[in-house]
């Protein structure tokens, strides 16, 4: 029987930015903004949750000497059928996240869960696995995508938070990324840390 836990663990105990700091090329590169963020995001946790479905259910007649081959054709297959859907229907984020989204099919969070999960366990299982990643990858990029977006121009989503009055540019840079990352992971970490010493208190 699928295990609700499967689905709950990649958003905050198991997240594959914050905690396991998988992905860090498209998390770093695409998080100019919010909406860029929640694109890339959604773009990729649909390619895991289609590739965790294959996988699971081709896992017993696929060799073991040819998985990963197979398993890199059968995301690369649905990271085309993301890349012509967005770019027909989301032009203009398409032209943005550019070089990124074909990227999908050698991001270590997918091939990961294909080899580590959807390989040796049941189709919905796999579901479950794949919607909780996705969720926690796609939350993760727009956090850093509003973190940068708001100290950067003072706007989350575009909508005005703060007006003009503190706009530090250097955040929508490349070296901004590594700083609102590294904050962000401090904080993450701390938070768990100080959890984990109040389970420890009680027991």
């Amino acid at each position: 029987m699928a295990d609700i836990k499967n689905l709950t663990s990649g958003l905050a105990k198991n997240n594959p930015i914050f905690v396991q700091v998988l992905g860090m090329c498209p998390t770093l590169a695409t998080t100019t903004n919010a909406k860029n963020g929640l694109g890339m995001g959604l773009a990729a946790a649909a390619v895991l949750v289609m590739s965790n479905i294959v996988i699971s259910l081709i896992k017993k007649l696929v060799p073991d000497k040819i998985r990963i081959p197979v398993y890199i054709v059968v995301i690369a297959s649905f990271v085309s059928m993301i890349d012509l859907l967005m770019h027909g229907y989301t032009y203009d984020l398409w032209k943005t996240l550019g070089l990124f989204i074909p990227l999908i099919v050698v991001n270590c969070i997918i091939l990961g869960r294909a080899e580590a999960f959807a390989s040796k366990n049941g189709v919905l299982d796999s579901i479950y696995d794949a919607i909780g990643m996705g969720l926690g990858f796609t939350a993760a990029l727009v956090i850093l995508g509003s973190v940068r977006e708001l100290l950067g121009n003072g706007t989350i989503f575009n909508i005005n938070i703060w007006g003009s009055g503190l706009k530090m540019y250097v955040f929508i840079l490349p070296p901004g990324a590594f700083i609102a990352l590294g904050l962000i992971l401090a904080t993450f970490n701390y938070i768990g840390i100080k959890k984990s010493k109040k389970a420890g208190a009680k027991k």
